[in-house]
């Protein structure tokens, strides 16, 4: 135990744990917006989107984070405008951007002779590499995602029921509807930047998949309300117990809390199997 404390003393390890911490119990808030809005395959676009921006960085000598948000904003404005009703996700829209993402990727990578290991490290961040500049802005996205969940909660149910009812109701849906999506944008663009792609899922989808199945056999439980704080605790948690686990036992930071989230997902998926049986909950 007093390792444990010793190594946590040491600046980069303290960064980490904190980054690690806030994206835990923030990220997840956006992970019921991806999986609410059918936006699955809006996050593997943006994936590809952080490595064509890093190869348009390292190109053109331009700082690397800045670049990598411009341009997964760029290609979430281009797919709204050229998708006509998005109420069913993106999901030709995004797998066609996602192939030109790649294929921009790979000329810029060719004419400008950039090494493609050089761009794919990016999918590897590192808790550990993080700077107080790097925590401040993590800070920065996590206030400005609790803050618009918090303040616009009403709107964000009604649009997860139904578009056109909340259309009806006199919600702009058309801009809460962009704004979730720029901010899955700069969540995943960020969140691969700085923490990893292995961290994109275990602190963004895992820990809402896990609440989900948490609350389904917990009924008095259910409730979207119920799914963003549940989500968010789940994700605080996970990142908690993979960190720590990680530094006791030096074992890869992202690999842990991702399996420490799996875990978790598939304790709470046979539980669910278990209680439920002859189409009734035990």
């Amino acid at each position: 135990m007093a390792r444990l404390f010793a190594l946590f003393v040491l600046p980069p390890v303290l960064r980490g744990f904190i980054a690690l911490l806030v994206a835990g119990a923030t990220f997840p808030l956006c992970g019921v917006m991806v999986l609410h809005l059918n936006l699955v395959p809006l996050r593997y676009m943006l994936m590809h989107g952080v490595i064509l921006g890093g190869a348009v960085a390292l190109a053109f000598s331009l700082p690397l984070l800045p670049s990598i948000v411009v341009i997964n904003v760029l290609l979430v404005i281009a797919m709204i405008a050229f998708t006509k009703n998005s109420a069913h996700g993106f999901g030709s829209t995004s797998a066609a951007a996602m192939v030109v993402s790649m294929a921009l990727a790979s000329f810029i990578m060719h004419v400008r002779d950039v090494p493609a290991k050089d761009t794919l490290s990016l999918m590897w961040g590192s808790p550990f590499a993080l700077t107080k500049s790097d925590i401040l802005i993590l800070m920065l996205l996590a206030f400005v995602l609790a803050l618009y969940t918090i303040c616009n909660f009403k709107n964000i149910i009604a649009l997860f029921y139904n578009q056109e009812i909340a259309f009806s109701l006199g919600i702009n849906v058309r801009a809460h509807y962009t704004a979730m999506i720029l901010i899955v944008a700069l969540t995943v663009a960020l969140a691969m930047k700085l923490l990893g792609a292995f961290l994109i899922d275990a602190l963004l989808i895992l820990p809402v998949l896990t609440s989900s199945l948490f609350l389904e056999y917990r009924k008095k439980m259910q409730g979207i309300k119920m799914l963003f704080i549940a989500s968010s605790i789940a994700g605080f948690l996970f990142a908690f117990v993979g960190y720590v686990a990680a530094i006791m036992f030096n074992f890869p930071t992202g690999a842990t809390v991702a399996l420490v989230a799996g875990v978790a997902y598939v304790i709470n998926f046979f539980v669910r199997h278990l209680r439920f049986t002859d189409g009734r909950w035990l």
